[in-house]
């Protein structure tokens, strides 16, 4: 740097005094000089380039088995609590306002967020949503913000078609003009997030049902979610329901997928499958777990790191050959935080660690969800309300050693009753299986049931049909009730109505079990040669569940809706006591 100096400058003209004058500046200009360079120094460098976090931390949120079920639902999950001898208190929980409430307050948590169903949105659902076809669910879904769903077997409940419709929307047909029927609503739109299903392809084409995965990016990390639902799928839904479908194994599905993932250059992958286990300890406990969903996970790749769970309706959070493994219950009582770090560079899940949260009935309500609920309450209300029967205590299906209930007895004789009349198929014997006592009958304190109270115990709006079985036969089919046992499954014993009777014998081999000649109708044996009415609902008169033998089932009628057979049997049997347990099925061994 130059500095010029100028007498003019300085005010001195006299030439004696310049040279002081000049010396004396000069020694000034010095000092400013390192003042000015050491100011320098000081002045704050630019900040440095920012340097992104080797790990990215994501939120993912889980859940399953919801069932449409918009409102609090009559269950409870166990809360630790130490003032109980137990250790645990049962709490009530749900109700999709709540639940919306929680899944919005876990997001601001962490902007990095995906929220995830396993499976069962709807089917076997309550009024409010069934009534409708379950669209309030997927509109309740949309509101919430739903990244992927995985498609699980009561979404096949009203058959395919339906299920898409679902996913792209458009309105229900009218089953007399075969065009669409939006009932005086606004068309319905479907649903804003995509259903997967990577083990589902077409008989005939061999093309996916719906996409395998889906992706997510976050902070340039991508991450895929792989959707299935169990292999035995069509075991679990009347045949129409997966009509001209194939169902793969969920462990070979996804590890033929990873290849290509990888390719796409993603490595960190999250199977979501309807399928399941159980254990006995609380929400987020791991004791004895057990069932297909550690089978699955103990098979799949190292390159999956989380496997989110559902269909026993059971809650664990467990660690599995390095995986997390999830589920988070049933009817949208909990909800499951998963917390997951990726690794920048190679794009791998790094750490995981999750819990089970539980959504408090009393806690914060979702604004957007209150409104949807209370619309379609308006509008079902008036059927689910109406008182329709008086019953003198709870019904239930807890059973008997032997497999009787209360709940079961009621069922199978409301069925023959109402299938018994020749127009209606004259049937002699009833059988009902388990699966689809879907909740207790729990009456009011007047004893009063109403129409939604039925509706919740029997949803799924099968016909009874009526067919012609010879007693060897009706024999083969109560031997099938164990036959699931060779598969890993639990006994499936079947509700028989009023008049029917057998002997089972535990200690005898599969195949085996009923004592021979101990099945009678009306107290006498009946015979091998002889061909008898007999009355199942459509699931299980097709051959689900493992009952394959009322495939065979002759000069067949499809009679009366089960639910309606219901209404009309406790109509006219009120006020309904039910009988004592023992006399129909008993148990030797």
């Amino acid at each position: 740097m130059q500095f010029r100096i100028h007498a003019s400058a300085l005010g001195v003209y006299a030439t004696g005094g310049f040279r002081l004058i000049q010396r004396r500046y000069a020694l000034a200009m010095i000092a400013l000089g390192v003042l000015f360079f050491s100011g320098c120094t000081t002045i704050p460098s630019p900040p440095p380039a920012v340097v992104a976090s080797p790990v990215v931390s994501v939120k993912l949120i889980a859940f399953n088995d919801f069932h449409g079920n918009l409102q609090i639902p009559n269950l409870r999950v166990p809360v630790p609590d130490a003032s109980q001898p137990t250790g645990i208190r049962l709490e009530s929980a749900g109700g999709v306002e709540q639940f919306a409430a929680l899944v919005q307050s876990l997001k601001h948590q962490n902007p990095l967020n995906a929220v995830v169903s396993a499976g069962d949105l709807v089917g076997a659902t309550p009024l409010i949503s069934a009534l409708f076809k379950d669209e309030p669910t997927i509109e309740a879904m949309n509101l919430i913000g739903v990244d992927f769903h995985a498609v699980g077997n009561h979404e096949f409940d009203y058959g395919v078609a339906h299920l898409q419709r679902l996913q792209s929307g458009g309105c229900e047909k009218n089953t007399a003009t075969g065009q669409p029927d939006c009932k005086g609503r606004p068309a319905y739109k479907g649903a804003t997030f995509p259903f997967l299903a990577a083990n589902i392809r077409s008989e005939s084409d061999g093309n996916p049902l719906f996409p395998p995965y889906g992706v997510k990016e976050f902070d340039g990390v991508k991450v895929a979610f792989i959707g299935m639902t169990l292999r035995n799928t069509p075991q679990l839904v009347r045949p129409s329901g997966t009509a001209g479908l194939r169902f793969f194994d969920e462990v070979e599905t996804v590890n033929q997928l990873l290849p290509e993932l990888k390719a796409k250059g993603i490595n960190a992958v999250v199977v979501v499958v309807h399928e399941g286990g159980d254990q006995s300890g609380g929400i987020n406990d791991c004791t004895d777990f057990k069932g297909p969903a550690k089978d699955i996970a103990s098979r799949l790749a190292p390159e999956v790191g989380v496997v989110i769970t559902g269909h026993t309706h059971r809650y664990y959070i467990c660690d599995v050959a390095g995986k997390r493994v999830t589920s988070a219950g049933s009817y949208g009582t909990l909800l499951t935080e998963i917390d997951i770090d990726l690794d920048r560079a190679t794009g791998k899940l790094s750490r995981t660690s999750a819990r089970n949260v539980v959504v408090k009935p009393d806690g914060p309500k979702a604004a957007a969800l209150s409104v949807l609920v209370e619309r379609y309450k308006a509008l079902s209300e008036p059927l689910e309300k109406r008182i329709v029967a008086i019953v003198a205590r709870e019904l239930s299906a807890l059973s008997t050693p032997a497999g009787e209930s209360t709940l079961g007895n009621l069922i199978a004789d409301a069925h023959l009753s109402g299938t018994a009349s020749p127009d209606r198929g004259g049937a002699v014997i009833a059988f009902n299986n388990r699966g689809s006592l879907r909740a207790p009958i729990i009456p009011d304190e007047t004893g009063g049931v109403s129409y939604g109270a039925l509706f919740k115990t029997q949803p799924f709006q099968n016909d009874l049909v009526v067919m012609n079985l010879t007693g060897a036969e009706i024999k083969s089919v109560l031997e099938q009730q164990w036959a699931v046992e060779a598969e890993g499954r639990f006994s499936r014993i079947m509700g028989v109505s009023k008049g029917f009777s057998y002997v089972w014998d535990a200690a005898k081999p599969i195949g085996s079990r009923v004592v021979p000649g101990s099945i009678k109708l009306n107290g006498a044996p009946i015979r091998l040669d002889l061909e008898y009415r007999v009355v199942a609902n459509s699931f299980v008169a097709a051959g689900a569940e493992g009952f394959t033998v009322f495939r065979d089932g002759r000069d067949r009628q499809v009679s009366v809706l089960d639910l309606d057979a219901l209404v009309e049997y406790l109509a006219a049997n009120s006020p309904y006591q039910p009988s004592a347990l023992g006399s129909r099925i008993v148990r030797m061994n």
